[in-house]
Order: C-alpha cells, then sequence, then structure tokens
C-alpha cells in the first residue's frame, strides 16, 4: 500500500507529467483559459489515462506478451486510446453539451495528447503490475488536472492586471507555466 501511495504521488506532483516531463503541452495551453473547461478536460484525462492504463496493461500482459509481439505495443497503445476518447467524446456530447462544446476540438485532441501514451509505455518500461499501472495512470492524470487548473486560475486572475502590452497573450502565459515547472520541481526531494 505505501508503495502504491509512493507512486501516485510521484507521479502526480513530483514527475508531473505537464510541468516535469512536458507532455500533454497543447490541451495544457489551449484549454487552460477557464477553470470550469480546465476541470472538465482534467475529469476527461483522468478518466481516460486510467482506463487507458488499465486496458494497456491487460492487452500487453495478456496479449503482446503472450504472443510475443511487444514490438506492436505503440500502435495497439494507440488504438486503445484512440477507442476510449471517441467513447468519452461521444458520451461529453449526449450528456453534457455545453462541456462539450467548451472543450470543443481540444477534446479529439486527447487521442494525439502524448500523455496518454507516455503513461501507457511508461508503465511498460517500468515494468508495472496490473495495479501498480492503474495507480500511476490515476496519479499522472489527476497531476495533469492539478496543473491545468492551476494555470487557468492563474490566467483567470491575469485577465485583471495591467500586463505590458509586449508579454500579454502567449507571452505571459508561457512565463507563468514556466514559473510553475519550477515551484513543481520544489517537489523533486520529496520521493
Amino acid at each position: 500500500m505505501k508503495e502504491l501511495l509512493l507512486v501516485a504521488i510521484g507521479s502526480a506532483l513530483v514527475n508531473n507529467v505537464v510541468l516535469s516531463q512536458f507532455l500533454g503541452l497543447c490541451p495544457f495551453l489551449g484549454v487552460s483559459k477557464k477553470v470550469e473547461t480546465s476541470a472538465g478536460m482534467g475529469a476527461a484525462v483522468i478518466f481516460v489515462i486510467t482506463i487507458a492504463s488499465i486496458v494497456a496493461s491487460l492487452i500487453y500482459d495478456g496479449i503482446l506478451v503472450t504472443f510475443h509481439l511487444e514490438y506492436l505495443q505503440t500502435i495497439v497503445f494507440i488504438l486503445v486510446i484512440a477507442a476510449l476518447v471517441q467513447f468519452v467524446e461521444m458520451f461529453l456530447k449526449k450528456s453534457m453539451p455545453a462541456l462539450y462544446e467548451s472543450l470543443g476540438v481540444f477534446l479529439p485532441l486527447i487521442t494525439t495528447n502524448c500523455a496518454v501514451l507516455g503513461v501507457a509505455l511508461t508503465n511498460v518500461q517500468k515494468e508495472y503490475n496490473f495495479v501498480t499501472s492503474v495507480v500511476n495512470g490515476f496519479g499522472t492524470a489527476v497531476g495533469f488536472t492539478i496543473a491545468i487548473v492551476m494555470l487557468a486560475g492563474i490566467r483567470e486572475r491575469i485577465e485583471h492586471n495591467d500586463i505590458p502590452h509586449t508579454i500579454q497573450g502567449s507571452p505571459i502565459v508561457l512565463i507563468t507555466a514556466g514559473l510553475m515547472a519550477i515551484a513543481f520541481f520544489g517537489f523533486s526531494g520529496l520521493i
């Protein structure tokens, strides 16, 4: 249990997928304009990464290793992720149309979000068992959600501040993300 807690904290804070590994920057920068939208994207990413970790672990251990097809892992993981994102997209379109509209093009981009594929590949490379893979996936997704919601909160506050014209827009967002990454490096000695 202690090891699983360390994996979860490590993947959420110490090795934050966005701020330490720099994976998943497209939705991180693109969807982080409003906290509500960022939280919705975070929830979708939590679902997709957790389920992708479950399915990828089962397929890898049950099929790819059994039949010595480990070299197909990237292709198989991409197909699993694409199917899961389609499921999430259909669910949100049907049950939460406002969130579906606010996420816009970034929802299908979860398919190409390298953070999702990165988690599946990390689970294989670190030879995590099934439970550890799921915990790592969930922790990584929670870390992504923490980062995107924090950036959205900061961006909402920045809108009401007097920012020099030369760094308004994308430059101040990138500066803010860089400062957040530096702050998250403070967690590096935690585990």
